[in-house]
């Protein structure tokens, strides 16, 4: 190595060869992502097979008349399917706009939930009534916020068909307008494109390689049974991965696929759910591990931080070393942003915020941790959980 070369430039170049793997990590990880629309040839069988879906609501009068819409005009050729709506005791009309499509189409029944019992998430509680009452073969479990396109259920059955069971999840194309939402919604893509190996999810058996998302979730009534349920996570705060874990345990296979073509959502409204739903989430998610959740933190802030200040730094020194650098890491990390985005049908030019997403992301995760860390707990959708 050239004795003239600095710490700091060594550093710097560490720094970029860091980012180069990362970004080569994501387009090999990226081609491995499944399409859910490749499994839409394969059968479904028997051909009376039923599918329930499956949908919690709570305080959901914004999106569960078009939510049910989009799923009732599922094409169903080669299995039958009914539709549960769970109402969480909401506080709006969520009810009663149910109560008006089961009135016309006697697919939809409208359940009434119950007061929350000692131990249970509110989300978990209300699948699991949900579950109680479903008569189908496999439960397809769909957000109140999530729409589906007319193919979209057929193709992800058809997919965990293929796989003779087990559950298929995928994250649907995230809908995003204001600028909290457009700088954070689609970081989610970004944490899994960049560091879960995909093709790792369907070929090991090892719970800690995978990825779910409740929002579109298919699985198999006997891979349901087998890993316990909701019943056997009833305290789990994100619910979606411990059931994905449960499965796996159970020795069932689990499939992340690329569904963004044929579902949508809105996650959040504006930039206090987003805040709030992310800060719920992060610290749970990472198994409340201190040193995971504040050694990824550091990672972030060194990887996708430290570059673009450094470009401002050299630009306002001078300095050319910092300027190179500093510009080379920040054009890698948004090419990093770039394959998550194009993943997540998300726009090109996204991927040239990247360094503020991040740094919004990096805030959220530390207030998570102080949250959980402190007992304050999080607040969602008017209940508190610690």
């Amino acid at each position: 190595m050239n004795q003239d070369l600095s710490a700091a430039e060594i550093l710097w170049m560490c720094l970029m060869g860091g980012l180069l793997v990362q970004m080569l990590f994501a387009l090999w990880n990226a081609a491995c992502l499944p399409k859910i629309y490749s499994f839409r040839k394969s059968s479904i069988t028997p051909p009376d097979t039923l599918v329930s879906v499956l949908i919690p609501a709570r305080n959901e009068r914004l999106h569960i008349e078009e939510c049910l819409e989009s799923v009732l005009a599922s094409h169903t050729k080669g299995f039958r399917m009914e539709v549960l709506v769970l109402d969480d005791r909401s506080e709006d009309e969520t009810a009663a706009l149910v109560q008006a499509i089961a009135d016309r189409d006697p697919r939809v029944r409208l359940l009434y939930g119950t007061d929350l019992p000692a131990g249970w998430m509110g989300k978990s509680h209300a699948c699991h009534r949900l579950v109680q009452e479903a008569r189908g073969e496999w439960f397809m479990f769909v957000d109140a916020d999530v729409r589906v396109m007319p193919d979209a259920i057929r193709q992800t059955v058809a997919a965990g068909s293929a796989q003779g069971g087990g559950l298929v999840t995928g994250f649907p194309y995230q809908v995003v307008k204001t600028w909290m939402e457009k700088l954070v919604v689609p970081m989610m893509m970004f944490t899994i494109i960049s560091h879960l190996p995909i093709f790792m999810i369907r070929r090991s058996a090892n719970p800690m390689f995978v990825a779910a998302t409740g929002a579109f979730l298919l699985i198999h009534r006997t891979s349901y049974e087998a890993s316990g349920g909701h019943a056997a996570i009833q305290g789990h705060l994100v619910d979606d991965m411990s059931l994905a874990k449960a499965v796996k345990r159970a020795g069932h296979p689990v499939m992340l696929a690329d569904v963004h073509d044929v579902t949508s959502t809105r996650m959040y409204q504006n930039g206090e759910e987003v805040w709030n739903g992310y800060k719920k989430n992060m610290y749970e998610g990472m198994g409340r591990r201190d040193v995971l959740l504040l050694g990824t933190m550091l990672m972030y802030s060194v990887m996708y931080i430290v570059p673009p200040l450094g470009l401002v730094v050299g630009l306002l020194t001078g300095n050319a070393t910092s300027i190179l650098y500093g510009f080379t890491g920040t054009l890698l990390g948004i090419a990093v942003k770039r394959v998550s985005d194009h993943v997540g049908g998300q726009p090109w030019w996204l991927s040239l915020l990247q360094p503020i997403s991040m740094a919004c992301v990096i805030a959220i995760g530390m207030a998570s941790w102080q949250a959980g860390r402190s007992g304050k707990g999080y607040v969602w959708k008017g209940r508190r959980y610690s």
